[in-house]
């Protein structure tokens, strides 16, 4: 009996660690399922979220100072925003350094889907500096 309860309760931990980590590929990722931008916000999170932040599917790959920085640090989405078009040039030819991000990390409908969810998601964050109206001379 004793042995049975020695097996049973480290089981019991890897079990739990088990269902805990099957949960991990998607969580985090708050874009409804049935929303258009969900496959391309699945897919940023498998591929870009290693290098990129972006709040909306929990990635958190940029650094947050210059001290902590490292060579493979991204840009921050929550604060940058892209334009769809922008984002397929920089998938399509490594970022627009061409120095770290791989060439064509996705590519075909999966580039178009991140490409589209980062045109509609990212710059949530991003400070507005204030406007001051100026009126023009017309002498």
């Amino acid at each position: 009996m004793r042995l049975s309860a020695k097996i049973a309760a480290p089981l019991a931990a890897l079990l739990v660690a088990a269902l805990a980590l099957s949960a991990c590929g998607s969580q985090g990722v708050s874009v409804a399922k049935d929303s258009p931008y969900y496959r391309g916000a699945v897919l940023f999170r498998e591929h870009c979220s290693g290098c990129h932040t972006l709040s909306v599917v929990g990635a958190q790959g940029s650094a947050t100072s210059i001290k902590d920085r490292v060579k493979t640090s991204g840009p921050n989405f929550n604060v940058r925003p892209e334009t769809e078009e922008q984002a397929l040039y920089a998938i399509r030819n490594g970022g627009f350094s061409g120095a770290i991000m791989p060439e064509n990390v996705v590519v075909g409908d999966d580039a178009k889907a991140i490409a589209k969810f980062l045109a509609k998601y990212s710059g949530s964050q991003a400070q507005q500096a204030p406007q001051t109206p100026i009126k023009l001379s017309t002498k």
